[in-house]
């Protein structure tokens, strides 16, 4: 049986291949949304893993699709 965050885990890379897809078919801004959503949950995974390194760079993903989209 599948842990909490396993499933959390694999949701976010799905959403996140989605952004990915999304992205290569020009597809603004459902892409962005995608990308946040996934960096969302990869984060909650850090955060139930009490790994920093993972909410530390997803964090750091957060800011930088939100402030790229804001400049566009």
């Amino acid at each position: 049986m599948m842990k909490r965050v396993d499933i959390i885990k694999w949701v976010a890379t799905v959403v996140q291949l989605v952004g990915y897809a999304l992205t290569g078919l020009n597809i603004v801004p459902w892409n962005v949304l995608a990308f946040v959503i996934g960096i969302i949950l990869w984060f909650l995974v850090g955060v139930l893993w009490k790994d920093r390194a993972i909410m530390v760079v997803h964090v750091g993903a957060l800011i930088a699709i939100l402030g790229g989209y804001l400049n566009s």
